[in-house]
């Protein structure tokens, strides 16, 4: 997005160049990363960066208003709520198109949000293989206030371990060695010390869990959540049946609490008013159809991986929902082709990451993740057989 540096990056890149960045970072898990890596990052100046921010701080001003609880309580079904919630939601990231507003001028504009982990920990193994294969201007930074690599993976490990012995603490999933975000679980054991545990190893002794380690029964004293509760609804009955015990009042910290996946979600977008936030209403909350329903997207609050979305809604769809509580009629945002590349251009999405420490009154932005397009949408599906698509990182132009 600063087209001198754009020009410059692509000047200098060579297919080389991209192999061996991708050879650094196979080598520390080899077989392990599973997911198209993007030949660039993207570079973001300051302006953009401080409207990212600024939208940012706007939503999380609700998200620690005394109100927030109570205002999120029916976004969390019942069949999936767990019980011992905490008061805050340690890891928060939000997801931010690279737009093009009407006056023709790129601006971000908030795609969605997650009370829910991303690649903590496989973001700081990309940063450190782009800055050491390519040519990152020295005035330019994957890390916001103030953090550098250092810091981040200090804070990083301390919300984590929460003051526990690292063999106390797991990192859950669902058969984490067959995700294809394992990679960032295996980064996670390198730079924090904890196991990725499945589902299925959970040993269960009334109220306390336990796993094997080293094949000795280790009780489980917090657990980093990385179960996606609409994920393991579409697994096997078995799988189903096993992650039953996660809804039992167990004696163990959750980090974050499953409860904070549904509360910061799309349920949070209508009680957001700010310029880089698409307006966004409940369904039942709306007093007439728009006229301009072509600049809407009709999205269910609960789903699975975005099944259900209605990109070109019509009245009749909205006429037909038989629980309008349950939907948002969102305004469309309009991605930018902003990335030059040898062909066609991308678009980029970019993914800013929160972390909210105990103790502290507001969660803090400390790095990011950036994903490329081609296609029609984000995502895998669409970007088959391209090239310059993938994910990625932003680098910002530091404060002057």
């Amino acid at each position: 997005m600063i087209p001198e540096i754009r020009k410059k990056y692509n000047a200098e890149f060579t297919e080389e160049k991209y192999q061996e960045y991708l050879n650094e970072m196979n080598a520390a898990h080899p077989n392990a990363l599973e997911f198209r890596i993007a030949e660039t990052p993207v570079f973001c100046n300051r302006e953009f960066t401080d409207q990212m921010i600024s939208a940012c701080e706007s939503i999380v001003d609700v998200i620690i208003s005394p109100e927030f609880k109570e205002q999120s309580a029916r976004a969390i079904p019942e069949n999936v709520r767990v019980p011992n919630e905490n008061d805050r939601c340690q890891f928060i990231a939000f997801d931010f198109g690279v737009c093009e507003n009407e006056d023709g001028k790129l601006e971000p504009q908030l795609i969605e949000m997650q009370g829910f982990p991303t690649l903590f920990a496989f973001q700081v193994l990309q940063i450190d293989t782009f800055s050491k294969v390519f040519n990152i201007p020295s005035n330019f930074s994957a890390y916001l206030s103030g953090y550098n690599r250092e810091s981040y993976l200090e804070e990083l490990k301390q919300i984590i371990l929460g003051g526990h012995p690292k063999e106390n603490v797991i990192l859950l999933e669902i058969l984490p060695h067959q995700q294809k975000t394992k990679i960032d679980f295996y980064c996670t054991e390198d730079f924090v010390g904890i196991k990725p545990v499945c589902l299925t190893e959970l040993i269960q002794k009334k109220n306390k869990l336990y796993y094997l380690l080293d094949g000795k029964e280790t009780e489980i004293k917090r657990i980093y959540n990385r179960i996606i509760f609409d994920d393991l609804q579409q697994q096997s009955a078995a799988l189903q049946q096993k992650g039953k015990l996660l809804l039992e009042p167990l004696e163990v910290e959750w980090l974050p609490h499953p409860n904070w996946f549904y509360r910061i979600c799309k349920y949070t977008m209508p009680f957001i008013t700010h310029p880089n936030v698409p307006e966004t209403r409940f369904l039942n909350t709306l007093p007439n159809i728009p006229a301009d329903l072509e600049n809407y997207v009709l999205k269910p609050l609960f789903s699975f991986a975005g099944q259900g979305v209605v990109i070109d809604v019509t009245p009749h769809d909205i006429e037909a929902i038989k629980d309008p509580e349950n939907w948002i009629l969102q305004r469309k945002v309009k991605y930018a082709e902003v990335i030059p590349t040898p062909d066609e251009p991308a678009k980029a999405e970019i993914r800013i990451f929160y972390f909210w420490k105990d103790g502290e009154p507001r969660p803090i932005a400390t790095t990011n993740l950036a994903r490329l397009s081609k296609g029609k949408m984000i995502g895998v599906r669409y970007n088959q057989n391209k090239t310059w698509v993938g994910g990625t990182v932003t680098f910002f132009e530091n404060k002057a």
